[in-house]
């Protein structure tokens, strides 16, 4: 892996270090002496947290200091990378299991729609019925009812005709003279046989 980061605050104490080091001592090749006072921007103070503290009178090899950082900064960034792969990870498996439960919910969706339209259907067609066989019986009611005002109404004036035959009857009994007189008349004439 070529990339690592670099924490701002360590480029700023090495920079203090290079630059600004104490001087008193003096530089020998490819080392320093130095000994920590605090950098020039910040005061002395015990609660802060200060620069690591470099042993005085004994050479500091900023290359193994480097490779420590470089190895901390590596370590850190794996740390992240594999916390980043296995959150991806989760989130991925909660994004199948929420595509397995929606494409679930729809199935269950569509089964209750195919239900509930199979028992609307049904209630219509018995809803159908129910009203051909309702007409059917009124239409036969019907029928039956002009059958019988048929019969009453036949029956009745079979009845009425009688009813006149016999007033006619009684009023016969009693004929008045013309009628007698007529009826004589009648029974006299001879029928014409031509």
């Amino acid at each position: 892996c070529g990339l690592w980061v670099i924490h701002p605050t360590r480029i700023k104490v090495r920079q203090w270090v290079l630059n600004w080091g104490p001087q008193e001592k003096g530089r020998t090749t490819g080392s320093l002496v130095a000994s920590p006072p605090a950098p020039p921007h910040e005061p002395l103070s015990s609660s802060r947290l200060t620069a690591p503290k470099i042993p005085e009178g004994e050479k500091v090899d900023f290359d193994d200091i480097q490779k420590k950082r470089q190895n901390k900064d590596l370590m850190e960034l794996q740390a992240l990378i594999d916390s980043h792969f296995e959150a991806r990870k989760r989130e991925e498996e909660e994004l199948i299991a929420l595509k397995e439960r929606i494409e679930k919910r729809r199935a269950e969706r569509a089964e209750q729609q195919r239900i509930r339209a199979e028992k609307e259907r049904e209630r219509q067609n018995r809803l159908a019925e129910e009203k051909a066989r309702r007409e059917e019986e009124d239409a036969k009611r019907r029928a039956e009812d002009d059958l019988k005002k048929k019969k009453a109404l036949s029956s009745m004036g079979a009845n009425y005709s009688s009813y006149l035959a016999k007033a006619d009857q009684k009023r016969g009994k009693k004929q008045t003279a013309r009628e007698m007189k007529k009826k004589v008349l009648a029974e006299r004439r001879k029928p014409l046989n031509i």
